[in-house]
């Protein structure tokens, strides 16, 4: 198949369906791998925390309000800035409010079985997908397009304050984890990048090299 071709296929509006839900299965299943041994959940800390939150205590409440809540959000903010937030959306509201609710609900097999999970993350994102085609098929010409550029940079934005904190979060776990995070953080300013990806990069690379001894 020629390049030409695959992008007119990847590009096609059935296509979007069928590639979110790839991604969500994804993230359902990195839900169902931390919910089965502690670890590869798909998002924040603090957003894994209140799902941690509800496997120990059994209330799921913030979970599932804080991130279904986030997900309904980017599907009906999807359509009208024509960029689909996977953070809030799949991460957030697909990796843990959905599991959070159905887990409230006391239904557990489909995220204690890694097959399962992935088919709930496929049909989930196959679902999210098509709605968002319908809405962007039934609104008018045009609207679709506005606050694109907004949205796309939100983030980045948001995340040039964020370096600072890391190198400071990584000094208190360790001083080789600290002094990566910082060196890290220069590298990559100093390249023009944004520096809260150099702070994590360094932290875990000496980190690594000088783990904490217990």
């Amino acid at each position: 198949m020629s390049r030409s071709k695959l992008n007119e296929l990847l590009m096609s509006p059935w296509a979007f369906p069928l590639l979110l839900g790839l991604a969500a299965a994804g993230v359902v299943a990195g839900t169902h791998l931390y919910i089965t041994t502690g670890s590869g959940a798909f998002n924040e800390i603090f957003v894994v925390q209140m799902l941690e939150e509800g496997l120990k205590g059994g209330s799921y409440a913030a979970a599932a309000g804080f991130a279904a809540g986030f997900l309904v959000a980017r599907v009906l903010e999807g359509p009208l800035v024509g960029v689909l937030d996977l953070g809030g959306s799949l991460m957030t509201g697909v990796g843990i409010g959905i599991p959070a609710v159905l887990l409230a609900s006391g239904i557990r097999w489909p995220l204690e079985s890694f097959g399962l999970s992935l088919l709930l993350g496929l049909a989930v994102g196959v679902a999210i997908g098509s709605v968002i085609i319908v809405i962007r098929k039934v609104m008018p010409q045009g609207i679709s397009a506005s606050g694109t550029g907004v949205m796309m940079g939100a983030g980045n934005a948001t995340g040039q304050y964020l370096g600072p904190l890391i190198i400071l979060s990584a000094i208190q776990y360790s001083i080789p984890a600290g002094l990566g995070a910082f060196v890290g953080a220069a590298i990559f300013y100093k390249l023009r990048r944004p520096i809260a990806g150099g702070a994590i990069l360094g932290a875990m690379i000496l980190g690594s090299l000088f783990p904490v001894q217990g």
